[in-house]
């Protein structure tokens, strides 16, 4: 089969579901190119020339027969799910990442016997080698994970952006909160009714949750706690940065609950638009509007206090503080808070306990509109000196 007619197949296969590509992995080009040559049978005269020699490398030919060869033997395993534990899984799993890390040439460490740094070990060689196996074989690896519960595998996974058809909805009701705030991380086009169940989940947190939403509570915690370890301990640039990063998190952090931490990353992600935000909005419960509307006046409250704060770009890559992209920008919470009213502001105006809530928010609005009203009249002063001195300048010229 030559290049041409893969890439056709391809093509015309890519809306099927079903369809399982001949080559799962991303090829390695460079010995591919490197052996293509000019068909000598073809017109000189052609724009197009063909060529012949398409071969896939052994090292890649290898690396797809072992993922089919891991895929038969899992599957074979799970018809038999009584007599396939979390440890004969683990030590699968083990000892193919192996053959993957051996065949690309990835040293796989020193392994303890013990069941954690087993299970360490194959994080560390998923996080290696993750990217020369398939997605179906990964897909298949984090379903199993998800059955038998292996938590670490599957945070490894989604960091890698592998996910599957109903994997929220089943950490919705696994309550784990720590790896849906990932998903929301590192996945880019979670499903609308997906985020439905999201919105529902951490606006009405569900018995059981408490303890994964600590640990997202904690990592909140770690971030500012870092931030401010950091201020004096940097470059005049850096440690500006520090002080700006850790006003940042602290108006994040305090005052908010542990699954208002979580709602965090839901309106800081690219997932959510004015659209996205309506379709949710039309599905939530009165006491979920409540909260999703107290949850968002207490961002209103915290700009207004602190107008210091600022979004911090830079401050993941250069101090490490990730969080600081996961928060809120006051342009964000006002345009969503917008949307909240624009749509639902006759039936909210009903009940007692959502008027009072407006009405604090109202008074915040007020204030942050005379506030920017303020800025607005000093830019334009700045503007108008800025223009002048330029004048000035040409004029001695």
């Amino acid at each position: 089969m030559s290049l041409l007619e893969i890439i056709t197949r391809a093509a015309a296969a890519a809306d099927s579901e079903n369809y399982e590509s001949k080559y799962p992995i991303i090829l390695n080009a460079n010995s591919i190119l490197t052996d293509l040559k000019s068909d000598t049978t073809d017109d000189n005269t052609k724009l197009i020339k063909r060529v012949q020699g398409w071969k896939i490398s052994e090292t890649d030919t290898e690396i797809i027969e072992s993922g089919n060869k891991f895929s038969k033997k899992l599957h074979k395993k799970l018809k038999n799910p009584k007599s396939f534990d979390r440890n004969e899984f683990l030590g699968f799993l083990d000892s193919f990442f192996k053959q993957i890390c051996e065949k690309v040439g990835v040293s796989t460490g020193i392994l303890n016997n013990n069941d954690d740094s087993t299970t360490s070990s194959t994080c560390l060689m998923l996080e290696k080698c993750g990217g020369f196996i398939g997605k179906d074989v990964l897909s298949l690896i984090l379903k199993t994970s998800l059955n038998l519960e292996i938590w670490e595998v599957l945070k490894t996974l989604v960091i890698q952006g592998v996910v599957c058809k109903d994997l929220i909805e089943i950490l919705v009701k696994k309550r784990r909160s720590d790896l849906l705030c990932l998903c929301i991380k590192h996945v880019s086009d979670i499903q609308s009714s997906d985020l439905v169940s999201l919105f529902k989940y951490f606006l009405t947190p569900l018995k059981g949750s408490h303890d994964t939403m600590m640990n997202v509570r904690k990592e909140w915690e770690n971030q500012a706690n870092s931030a401010i370890d950091q201020i004096g301990k940097q470059n005049d640039k850096k440690n500006l940065l520090a002080k700006e990063a850790s006003i940042l998190l602290m108006i994040a952090y305090d005052g908010f609950t542990s699954s208002e931490l979580c709602l965090h990353y839901l309106f800081a992600s690219s997932n959510l638009d004015q659209l996205t935000l309506s379709f949710c909005l039309s599905r939530l419960s009165g006491t979920e509007m409540l909260s999703l509307i107290k949850y968002l006046g207490k961002w209103l409250k915290k700009y207004e206090k602190f107008p210091q704060a600022a979004p911090c770009p830079k401050a993941a890559k250069k101090l490490g503080l990730k969080a600081c992209d996961w928060v809120p920008s006051l342009k964000s919470v006002v345009k969503y808070l917008g949307v909240v009213l624009d749509e639902h502001f006759s039936k909210l105006v009903l009940y007692t306990e959502f008027q009072d809530e407006l009405r604090l928010i109202d008074g915040v609005v007020k204030s942050l509109a005379c506030g920017a009203s303020l800025c607005c009249s000093v830019a334009d002063v700045v503007e108008n000196l800025k223009v002048e001195v330029e004048s000035q300048n040409a004029d001695c010229a």
